[in-house]
C-alpha cells in the first residue's frame, strides 16, 4: 500500500544519485504521487510535493497530506518541500513554479500525476455507458482536473526545464497515465482522457526537443494505492497481479538517472518494461509485467 513505510525499504541499486535534481511531483499527498516522491527522496532529490490535502483539510477525508509527504521525502534522504496547490486554479500553479524558480533557480524533473478523475468514485456506476454518465461531473473530473491540469503544469514548467548545456543532465517531464495496450478502460471519459495524455506527451516531446528536455507518458500496472486497498477492505478481491506504487516511483527514478533519456522522448512507457530495461524490481523483488486487461474470452 502506498502509505506503508515498510514497502520500498532500499532504493533500486541501479539508480544513481539524484542529489542535484530538483523535482516537482504533482498530486503527491498519497497514492502514486507519494510513492514517486518517496523514491526520489531516497535518491537524494529535492522534491516539491503538491496537492490540496493539508493537515486538517484532506480531500474526501482520505489519509495523507503534502506536509506528511514532504517529511517522508526528507526522512528518506532527500529534501521535501510541501506546497498546497489546487491544480485547477492557474494562479496557484503559477505561484508554484515562481517559487521553484526563486528558491532553486531551475527544475530538472516534472512529474504530472495530479488527477481528479477518481473523486466520488461510484463503483459499478463508473463503467456504465456514456449516455448514463453524469456528463458535467465526469468532464470536469477527467478533463479539467486531469488533462488541463497536466497541460498547465507542463507549460509553466517548460522554461525551467530548458537545458543550454549539451553535456549536462537532460530535463525530464513525465506524465503518469493508465494504459492497457489499447484495451478499452471501461469509461469513455476516462479512456479518451488517458489517450489524450499520451498524445500530449508525444507533442510535448516535439516542442521540447530543441531544449534538451524529454517528455514521456508512463503507465503503471494495478497499484495497491490507498483507494484500491480501501476498496479491497470493503469487498476483497485478488491482489496477486498488483504492484506497489513504489514500482512506478522506481521507474521515474530510473528515467531521471538515465543520461540517454532523450532517446525515449515522446514514447509511452510502462513500469514493467522499464524494470527489465533499467534493471530494477518492485519492493518485493519481483518484476510485475506491464498491465493488460483480462481477456474477455
Amino acid at each position: 500500500m502506498s502509505g506503508s513505510s515498510s514497502e520500498g525499504a532500499g532504493a533500486p541499486r541501479h539508480v544513481g544519485t539524484l542529489r542535484e535534481v530538483v523535482a516537482v511531483v504533482t498530486g503527491a499527498s498519497r497514492g502514486a504521487g507519494l510513492a514517486i516522491a518517496r523514491v526520489l527522496g531516497e535518491a537524494g532529490a529535492t522534491v516539491y510535493v503538491t496537492g490540496r490535502s493539508t493537515r486538517g483539510a484532506t480531500t474526501e477525508s482520505l489519509p495523507g497530506t503534502v506536509e506528511e509527504a514532504a517529511e517522508v521525502v526528507t526522512a528518506r534522504g532527500g529534501r521535501g518541500i510541501p506546497v498546497r496547490v489546487d491544480h485547477t486554479v492557474d494562479a496557484e500553479v503559477e505561484a508554484l513554479f515562481a517559487r521553484v524558480r526563486e528558491e532553486s533557480g531551475r527544475l530538472d524533473l516534472l512529474v504530472n500525476n495530479v488527477w481528479g478523475g477518481y473523486e466520488h468514485y461510484e463503483g459499478n456506476a463508473f463503467d456504465v455507458p456514456c449516455w448514463e454518465q453524469p456528463f458535467r461531473e465526469r468532464w470536469d473530473a477527467m478533463f479539467t482536473s486531469g488533462i488541463r491540469a497536466h497541460l498547465v503544469a507542463s507549460s509553466l514548467a517548460a522554461p525551467l526545464l530548458f537545458r543550454s548545456d549539451a553535456q549536462g543532465r537532460p530535463g525530464l517531464l513525465v506524465s503518469t497515465v493508465a494504459w492497457a495496450f489499447g484495451g478499452y478502460l471501461g469509461n469513455l471519459f476516462y479512456d479518451v482522457a488517458k489517450a489524450a495524455l499520451i498524445r500530449m506527451a508525444f507533442g510535448l516531446a516535439h516542442e521540447l526537443k530543441p531544449h534538451r528536455v524529454a517528455a514521456v507518458a508512463l503507465a503503471p500496472g494495478f497499484m495497491r494505492t490507498e483507494r484500491v486497498m480501501a476498496e479491497h477492505a470493503r469487498q476483497p478481491f485478488d491482489l496477486s497481479g498488483t504492484e506497489s506504487p513504489e514500482y512506478l516511483g522506481r521507474a521515474v527514478a530510473a528515467l531521471a538517472a538515465d543520461p540517454e533519456v532523450l532517446s525515449l522522448s515522446g514514447r509511452l512507457l510502462t513500469a514493467g518494461e522499464l524494470a527489465r530495461s533499467h534493471g530494477f524490481t518492485d519492493v518485493d523483488g519481483r518484476q510485475p509485467e506491464p498491465f493488460r486487461l483480462p481477456s474477455s474470452g
